[in-house]
């Protein structure tokens, strides 16, 4: 995650904190500075800390129970309106997905439970409504936040819990991609009102209802393009026409293949045709302005990008490009050379012409504008 700092690992799972997340405590020293001096701004980011701290047993919570059913999880990150856990897949079963979905807010009850068995049963629901007052205690308010964060969390849209529940529950009934599209369509219905009650109240809200909706939107075509790949072969989508650079080449001749063809991302490969690396657009840019054209590609250039068979399974490559976040993936032929290139965006292309024809089957198709010479033409200053 971009703006992340990694503060630890526990369990093999990365725990991370978005620099803005630790901006957030800093205004919230200053404001609660601003009410009742330092001592009253120190109990306000002691009280966020704690806030987080069952923020982040909570999304341990959904990280054990996909455990169970043998989905890692690399990272966790924790930004100022909750943690995000990643997942490297969502559970296949509905059964699996609710199990982990509910796990998280079960962690918060339990929180709630024992600080309330500590209070002597004595938080009520002022702790909840008045979570900022300084004159209530610290665990009476951090057992009024678990329960609001339960509450929240319940909220049926992604990328809250209530929606993964909501998807699970209908996916019992429909197929996956179908309960995805009407979970999200309620998410972003919510998201509107939320939206309606931030203009007239907390401007939060606001933000949280964008997040709400772009993550609906978004957990959609996620599932739409996973379900369009099933049964599809990478050599079905893959861009077969393009311009290679050879190793010899400099950030200069890669300039000008840049304004010649409408690619964004040009592989580097050696005299026979193997994939070294890809140099994007806008490391070519960072290139140019430091070596100038001179520099070599080969210095600019990313290395590590992921490769596959052109007939390996397209949602397999999905998965490598989501897991590597590589700009695109290699497709190889059955000697190891690069015959054409898979990126998000062809595969997206590649989606919709199926969706406007179902019935239709693409083979190989190119990219629109891309440039004459094909992977294992001569490309510029071949070595």
């Amino acid at each position: 995650m971009p703006w992340s700092l990694t503060v630890g690992h526990i369990y093999g799972t990365a725990v991370r904190i978005h620099v803005t997340f630790l901006l957030f405590l800093v205004w919230i020293w200053v404001a609660y500075y601003q009410r009742g001096g330092s001592g009253a701004a120190w109990e306000g980011v002691a009280f966020v800390a704690l806030l987080f701290l069952c923020v982040l047993l909570h999304e341990f919570g959904h990280i054990f129970a996909a455990r169970r059913y043998g989905v890692k999880t690399p990272e966790v990150t924790l930004w100022p309106f909750g943690g995000i856990a990643r997942l490297e897949r969502i559970p296949e079963k509905p059964s699996e997905e609710l199990v982990v979905a509910l796990a998280g807010p079960a962690v918060n009850v339990v929180i709630a439970l024992v600080l309330i068995l500590v209070l002597g049963g004595t938080t009520g629901v002022e702790h909840l409504e008045n979570i900022d007052n300084p004159q209530i205690g610290l665990l009476a308010k951090l057992a009024g936040a678990n329960i609001f964060l339960v509450v929240f969390n319940l909220i049926p849209a992604f990328p809250m819990d209530g929606g993964r529940v909501l998807r699970a529950l209908l996916a019992m009934r429909m197929g996956h991609a179908q309960a995805t599209q009407t979970a999200a369509s309620i998410g972003q219905a919510l998201a509107i009102g939320l939206g309606f009650l931030g203009i007239f109240g907390n401007p939060m809200l606001i933000i949280i209802a964008v997040f709400v909706f772009l993550a609906a939107s978004g957990e959609a075509g996620t599932v739409q393009m996973r379900q369009a790949a099933r049964g599809v072969l990478v050599q079905d989508a893959m861009i077969t026409h393009f311009e290679t650079l050879g190793t010899q080449a400099s950030v200069g001749d890669a300039a000008e293949a840049l304004i010649r063809t409408t690619q964004k991302e040009f592989p580097v490969v050696d005299g026979g045709g193997h994939l070294r690396g890809v140099l994007t657009r806008d490391a070519m840019i960072r290139a140019l302005q430091a070596g100038g054209p001179q520099a070599p590609v080969i210095e600019a250039m990313q290395a590590d990008i992921p490769t596959l068979p052109v007939r390996a399974p397209l949602d397999q490559a999905l998965k490598l490009l989501t897991e590597s976040r590589a700009p695109v993936l290699g497709a190889l032929d059955a000697e190891g050379r690069l015959a054409g290139l898979l990126s998000p965006e062809n595969v997206g292309e590649m989606m919709m012409l199926r969706a406007a024809q179902p019935e239709a089957r693409f083979g190989p198709w190119a990219r629109r504008g891309a440039g004459p010479s094909g992977p294992t033409g001569p490309g510029i200053g071949a070595g």
